[in-house]
């Protein structure tokens, strides 16, 4: 029911129509032909009341914003850290790992690992280099009373090969018997100096039951078997 004199609510809210907020300042002037008693307090405490439940307006939005980043700014707020990247490392001899950068710059510097030094190479005595001068003359011919380079006779065979290795032996086959240190036929080894026919031959055994010799006129220096010739003894000397 509206009382006769009093303003129409017609279903319009006159503040949103404003587009802002409202006080009781904001009200409109009672009418002045309006009921005093009932009328005009009614419309107006109804206004009030719409004006109080209506929505916020978005114009207060850039106002919060503003709150929102100046509590960040202070560090009210916190946000989450960027994420941490990660760098590989290499440890010798264990493998490659991911050390986050924080980590990796407070830790010392590696200590440099030397690297392990190769096997030493093989040394020669001088057994095998006599044993390795011998061969590579195989194929030379045989002269009396030559002992090398390019021609031998037994004992300047066995002369020269020791020459390459810097031991001095006996030019004889019978001198080269009696020197060095005896060994038994069933303790050679490659480098010894075998005696045949009674003293009157020297050759070289170099392993597998063989030696190689320069044997006689007409034959070059070649391998042949311990068992061709008779075994009369056998010196050592390197």
């Amino acid at each position: 029911m509206v009382v006769p004199g009093t303003h129409r609510y017609t279903g319009v809210n006159p503040i949103e129509s404003r587009g802002g907020s409202m006080s009781r300042a904001d009200l409109p002037s009672p009418n002045p032909s309006a009921n005093s008693v009932g009328g005009y307090q009614e419309e107006t405490e109804h206004l009030f009341l719409v004006a109080k439940h209506r929505k916020p307006s978005t114009t207060s939005r850039p106002v919060r914003n503003v709150l929102v980043a100046g509590a960040i700014t202070a560090g009210a707020v916190v946000v989450p850290a960027a994420p941490a990247f990660a760098a590989p490392v290499e440890i010798p001899g264990i493998g490659t790992f991911e050390v986050p950068d924080q980590i990796l710059s407070q830790l010392p510097p590696l200590p440099q690992v030397p690297a392990l030094p190769g096997p030493a190479a093989p040394t020669s005595s001088a057994a095998q280099i006599a044993v390795q001068a011998a061969e590579s003359k195989v194929g030379a011919p045989y002269v009396y009373g030559a002992a090398g380079p390019n021609a031998f006779d037994c004992s300047g065979l066995m002369k020269w090969a020791y020459q390459q290795a810097g031991i001095n032996l006996p030019r004889t086959s019978y001198d080269q018997a009696a020197a060095g240190v005896p060994v038994s036929q069933s303790d050679l080894q490659p480098g010894d100096i075998v005696s045949f026919y009674g003293g009157s031959h020297s050759g070289m055994y170099v392993g597998n039951g063989n030696v190689v010799h320069a044997s006689t006129e007409s034959q070059p220096v070649k391998v042949a078997p311990l068992s061709s010739m008779p075994f009369d003894g056998a010196r050592r000397y390197a």
